[in-house]
C-alpha cells in the first residue's frame, strides 16, 4: 500500500494533484487507514502515469476523465483520444493564426511608430495607436 506522498514522488506528481485527480474521479477512492491516510494500490501508478502524460498533451482533466470512463467499461477509447487530438490540433492551428495575425499588426503599428516619430505628428493621446487600423472582429 503507498500513501498519497509515495504515490506522488513515484509517478512525480504531488500529492494535491493525486487528491485532485481522486476528487474528479479520475482515480478509484483509496482505502483510508483507521488514522484517516489514503493508501493507495500499485493499479493507480500506471493510472496516474497516463493521466500526467495525456496532459503533457493538453488534455484537460475532463477529457482524460471521458478517456478512462470508456476504459473502466471495456471500451477502447483510441477513437475518442484521436478525436480529442484533432480538437487539439485544430485549436494549435488558430491560435498560431491569431498570433501570426497578431504580429503584423504590431509590425505595422511599429512601421506607423518610426513614420510618426520622423514627423513629429501630434495625436489626441499617442498617434502611434491612433493610427493604427482596427480588424473588424476587434472593433
Amino acid at each position: 500500500m503507498l500513501t498519497v506522498g509515495r504515490i506522488a514522488a513515484q509517478t512525480g506528481l504531488s500529492p494535491k494533484a493525486v487528491r485532485l485527480y481522486e476528487a474528479n474521479g479520475l482515480i478509484d477512492p483509496p482505502e483510508r487507514t483507521s488514522a484517516g491516510y489514503r493508501t493507495y494500490t500499485d493499479d493507480a501508478v500506471p493510472v496516474l502515469g497516463f493521466i500526467r502524460r495525456a496532459q503533457a498533451l493538453g488534455l484537460s482533466l475532463k477529457e482524460i476523465k471521458r478517456i478512462l470512463d470508456l476504459q473502466r467499461h471495456g471500451q477502447q477509447p483510441c477513437d475518442l483520444v484521436i478525436s480529442l487530438l484533432d480538437e487539439h490540433l485544430a485549436q494549435v492551428d488558430q491560435r498560431i493564426a491569431d498570433l501570426q495575425a497578431l504580429k503584423k499588426t504590431l509590425q505595422d503599428a511599429r512601421h506607423v511608430a518610426d513614420q510618426a516619430a520622423g514627423r513629429g505628428e501630434p495625436g489626441v493621446i499617442c498617434p502611434i495607436i491612433e493610427s493604427t487600423p482596427v480588424a473588424p472582429e476587434d472593433a
